[in-house]
């Protein structure tokens, strides 16, 4: 602090303030580039794009389809560091298969098989690896994919403490023919829906990390979404786009497919499904729920004659019992989500910047 010399009233120094949200202009790494936000995709198109020159892919979304002969592939990789490992709900094995196979399957895909490599800190106990092994089988089995390759490192561990574990898990899918599911496929009067109850994977490790209560043990919503889209599919509707919304929560999602469709998005923030124990949360700690993460919920952009049967093929698989139709595409504010809010006004819905809740996947 320094004073001024005619009022001796404090003035704040300017170089010692501490911002939830980092500057935009930091010439290192912060929290807020692996948010999924804002932050992260300057750092995708400002430095790794152009690093990459003509090596890029023109699309460099969560999954890659690419034709192989004569069939198509999704492709996609995941890195997961969740702190802690173990929340309610499940755990850092059972988030990284989920994680990579509903990657897939957003773009369509049958999940077919994933690699699964572990980075392991010295000191960290064989039993914690073993947990988490036993997670990642079991949560494979359930999405029916197998894990056919992988690799493991052992790092040094400088804090003393027990050890971290992280995970990267890369998977292939097989895209039926026909098949075209993509962000930029959106158009005015789209329906937009959402498979259930949105924020609950984010506070559920947010209590844990930080010994919070809200009345009730909020468990991740982590599972795999593949057997939902496969019901949606069947229902021969057109499905514009699909997303799950993890880091950034909704408003990621639904901001990057406004923005590669050019369409706006006009919710009504009274139809979102937000359970209260997500509120209560999110009212402490001055959180939007739009932005925080979910690993067992979707997004979809559907064609308008088709929302009921999509809403009804999703009511009735577990994972889509709590589907909501919550907006719809408009031709208005292009590229921007807004909601009407339930005091009579309008909200944008704005893509995150950085990071509200730092290592959630």
């Amino acid at each position: 602090m320094t004073e001024t010399a005619a009022s001796s009233v404090p003035i704040p120094d300017a170089a010692n303030w501490a911002c939830p949200l980092p500057l935009r202009d930091s010439p290192n790494i912060v929290m807020g580039h692996g948010g999924g936000g804002a932050m992260t995709a300057e750092l995708i198109d400002l430095l790794f794009l152009p690093a990459f020159g003509a090596a890029a892919a023109a699309e460099m979304g969560d999954s890659a389809v690419l034709a192989i002969g004569d069939s198509r592939i999704a492709f996609s990789t995941d890195s997961f560091v969740v702190k802690p490992m173990f929340f309610p709900g499940g755990c850092i094995g059972d988030l990284a298969v989920n994680g990579t196979v509903n990657d897939l399957a957003m773009a369509g895909a049958t999940p077919l098989v994933l690699s699964t490599a572990f980075i392991l800190q010295e000191g960290t106990p064989l039993s914690v690896i073993e947990r988490i092994a036993d997670a990642m089988g079991r949560a494979a089995e359930a999405a029916g994919v197998k894990l056919v390759t992988g690799d493991t490192k052992v790092i040094d561990n400088t804090s003393g403490g027990p050890g971290d574990v992280y995970v990267n898990t890369t998977g292939i899918g097989l895209v039926p023919d026909g098949m075209d599911i993509g962000p930029a496929r959106a158009r005015v009067g789209d329906a937009v829906l959402v498979s259930g109850d949105i924020g609950v994977h984010g506070v559920a490790v947010l209590s844990c990390r930080e010994g919070l209560e809200f009345g009730t043990t909020v468990a991740s919503d982590t599972a795999p979404l593949n057997g939902l889209v496969e019901a949606m599919i069947a229902t021969g509707a057109d499905i514009r786009a699909l997303r799950d919304p993890t880091r950034g929560g909704m408003a990621a999602s639904l901001n990057e497919i406004a923005k590669a469709s050019g369409v706006g998005m006009h919710l009504v923030e009274a139809d979102v499904p937000v359970p209260q124990s997500v509120k209560d949360a999110c009212g402490l700690l001055g959180l939007d729920p739009f932005q925080v993460a979910n690993e067992g919920k979707l997004v979809a952009i559907v064609a308008p004659g088709d929302a009921d049967r999509v809403l009804d093929a999703m009511r009735a698989h577990p994972q889509g019992v709590g589907a909501r139709l919550i907006g719809r595409c408009v031709s208005d504010h292009p590229t921007m989500v807004v909601a009407a809010t339930g005091l009579g006004g309008t909200r944008v819905v704005d893509m995150p910047i950085g990071e509200q809740l730092p290592r959630i996947c």
